[in-house]
């Protein structure tokens, strides 16, 4: 160690040359030990104590695919609410998972859905016993099933014995605002499927 020592009315002050390096080398070490820290923890959080896949992969079954979505069957009055709620569910599907929709029945998993109910009702009238405020009600039956028949939808309130999962969408209407039972029930399928298809995610 290099002692220097300079007088300045009767006062000697010593530096220290290392003193310097000592700093600089506990500032490298701190700096080292944050970024291992800072690793160490990326690592944990992509691994965790589970497998977890960054993007929407992560939230759905791994092991899937292909998913075949039949015409959804129509239990009313009503012909078309069946097709229009199955090009719903295809564009939820295509748009929000990392499964492929397809026409074969052989696919990896079949999204089965049944319209069983499709209701209106009138909320508030006018002065005149005019319909001001309307509900446009639709309900549906729905199961999401592997090649074995083994039940993919995940709800705690489902019988063991149930392979289906009931859903039901209201959306009201106001005729004096331009709306329509028939804008209020699209837009209670488009509701239903996005519904239906954020049920298909992994429940942690």
């Amino acid at each position: 160690m290099k002692t220097v020592t300079r007088s300045c009315d009767n006062v000697s002050v010593k530096t220290d040359d290392h003193a310097g390096v000592d700093s600089k080398t506990s500032t490298s070490i701190r700096t080292r030990a944050v970024m291992v820290l800072v690793m160490t923890a990326c690592h944990a959080w992509t691994i965790g104590c589970s497998p977890y896949q960054l993007g929407n992969a992560g939230r759905f079954p791994a092991g899937v695919r292909t998913v075949h979505v039949p015409i959804v069957r129509n239990a009313t009055f009503r012909h078309d609410l069946g097709l229009r709620l199955t090009e719903a569910l295809i564009r939820e599907i295509e748009l929000r998972t990392p499964y492929k929709v397809t026409a074969d029945p052989s696919a990896d998993t079949t999204l089965r859905c049944e319209v069983i109910g499709e209701t209106k009702r009138v909320l508030t009238e006018t002065e005149a016993d005019y319909a001001r405020a309307l509900d446009a009600a639709v309900q549906v039956r729905a199961s999401w099933t592997d090649r074995s028949g083994r039940l993919l939808l995940q709800n705690a309130v489902v019988p063991a014995d149930d392979l289906t999962i009931l859903f039901s969408q209201d959306e009201r209407f106001v005729p004096e605002a331009g709306q329509s039972v028939d804008t209020a029930t699209q837009k209670a399928i488009e509701d239903l499927a996005g519904r239906i298809v954020s049920q298909m995610e992994t429940r942690w």
